[in-house]
């Protein structure tokens, strides 16, 4: 392999010819061989450091800090960056020491290369362009790294948002084909009331639409950046005026609504956006991964399970039980909504250790926050994909199971009352037969008023059953003058207290 020999404060060392990055990156390479995982593996990363890079060469040239010959080709180098064509030169483990130093000189010394070689001169000729005196100028590693950092968090949290959409959209068109198929609800693994397979499907697409909503805040709070605070927020080695304007053009590159921290110092050292988004990505986790459970659950068996649905099969799933197909696909969703709630531990710790003016634990923050909304992005499309839209429903077996259940009885409390409706549960229960058949014959309903309030189909929503009280029972149901009854039909309460609104 052939080298070329560069210097740096700690002495000389041979870097690959062919490599873009230089001395520093090297020892990086050396000294935070952890992972495995280098930050050219997120190229939202890499494109927001070449965005912050070329953001700074264009307004120190404006402030006629940066000669324009070194300017423009420093400028296109970022350009090409930015394109991705250079995303294997940035070699830097995602984890190491230097609060991200050795992320912000890999990123200096690709660009600085580049642009000499757009002049036509050697890599490594840094008396023409200089990584630190050049590229970095009027710029820290402290105000680069965490600029860049929120950048890359808010074009990734973009795509969560547009996956969450799709899912959302795709659990509201399960809804709708499901809405004619009633079921039976439970609450705490056991039979509740009916539902619909409709009702718990939108729900579902409520459920996730929630977090694009939060997402889009989050986002919001992550554009408020400190470039132009260089090492702890004063500003040392910039010019007056620099500062808004670095960030203006930033945001002329990113497109994004990038604003100035109104105080550099606080913004320097807080990581208070990073665990606001983590606790975000949780929860968007904690809620998938029920969903998925919920999944499993009413696709289960599906002879001996419940069996309501079914999961498009899409690989065998056993190597000695013949035609057995597993809900992979919900359980690779768990797994990913396991790794994300870890690393918002993670990343809690990471914030909390930070000390004085600095928080040195950015890239272990960055590593779970890129990690977390990758893997989420490509999960919720995954099981969009490849699980939600196939999903059809066992509508025999949802009836099988409605009516096999004495939950409905429910619908008897408001007529019998409570005691006397479960009493009627445990009979059958001890005694096999139908709750109609011990109701009829203890005089406590009359046939047609028990097939009628038993409509599986009339237990959806509220309604009226006091029209199949009996006896003492009728006589003592409290009863509407013909004001009170227009009043309450009308939607605007009884008189006999303050109308609650309906939103």
């Amino acid at each position: 392999m052939e080298y070329r020999i560069e210097r740096d404060s700690l002495g000389e060392r041979k870097v690959p010819a062919h490599a873009y990055y230089g001395v520093q990156t090297l020892r990086a390479l050396e000294n935070f061989d952890v992972t495995g995982l280098t930050i050219g593996r997120h190229p939202r990363f890499v494109q927001a450091l070449a965005s912050v890079k070329k953001a700074a060469a264009l307004a120190n040239m404006e402030l006629g800090l940066l000669d324009g010959d070194v300017g423009q080709a420093i400028v296109q180098a970022c350009r090409e960056v930015r394109e991705g064509r250079f995303d294997e030169q940035f070699v830097v483990d995602v984890i190491q020491g230097g609060a991200g130093t050795s992320v912000n000189m890999n990123a200096n010394e690709v660009i600085a290369n580049r642009a000499l070689e757009l002049m036509g001169r050697a890599r490594g000729e840094y008396g023409v362009v200089s990584p630190l005196n050049h590229v970095n100028l009027s710029q820290s590693t402290n105000d680069v790294y965490p600029t860049a950092f929120r950048i890359a968090l808010v074009w990734y949290a973009r795509d969560l948002e547009a996956a969450l959409r799709e899912l959302r959209d795709a659990f509201h068109a399960k809804g709708e084909a499901f809405a004619d198929v009633i079921k039976m609800a439970r609450t705490q693994l056991q039979d509740a009331v009916p539902i619909t397979l409709g009702a718990e499907f939108a729900a579902y697409g409520v459920t996730v639409g929630e977090d694009t909503e939060r997402l889009a805040e989050v986002a919001r709070l992550l554009c408020e950046v400190n470039i132009g605070a260089t090492a702890v927020g004063t500003g040392i080695n910039t010019v007056p005026g620099y500062a808004p304007l670095v960030c203006c053009r930033l945001a002329d590159i990113t497109g994004l609504p990038l604003s100035l921290s109104p105080n550099l110092v606080e913004a320097t050292s807080d990581a208070g956006a990073y665990v606001t988004l983590s606790g975000l990505l949780k929860r968007v986790a904690v809620k998938l991964s029920k969903i998925c459970n919920d999944l499993r659950l009413l696709s289960s068996g599906p002879f001996t399970g419940l069996g309501e649905i079914s999961l498009p099969a899409v690989q065998p799933g056993s190597s000695i039980m013949p035609g057995k197909v597993n809900p992979v696909i919900p359980e690779l969703v768990n797994q990913v909504c396991q790794q994300v709630i870890g690393n918002d531990l993670t990343v809690t710790l990471a914030a909390e250790a930070g000390q004085l003016e600095l928080n040195v634990f950015g890239p272990i923050m960055a590593c779970n926050l890129f990690q977390s909304l990758e893997i989420l992005t490509r999960a919720a499309r995954i099981l969009r994909v490849r699980c939600v839209e196939g999903i059809t429903a066992n509508r025999e077996r949802c009836l099988e199971l409605l009516h096999g259940s004495l939950g409905m009885v429910t619908a008897l409390a408001p007529v019998i009352g409570y005691e006397a409706a479960a009493t009627v549960v445990k009979d059958a229960r001890a005694t096999g037969r139908t709750p109609r058949d011990l109701l009829v014959e203890r005089g406590l309903m009359r046939p047609e008023d028990y097939d009628d309030l038993m409509d599986p189909a009339k237990m959806l929503g509220p309604r009226d059953v006091r029209g199949h009280r009996n006896g003492d029972q009728r006589q003592n149901t409290p009863r509407l003058n013909a004001a009170e009854q227009g009043a309450a039909e009308q939607g605007g309460g009884t008189g006999k207290g303050d109308a609650c609104p309906v939103a």
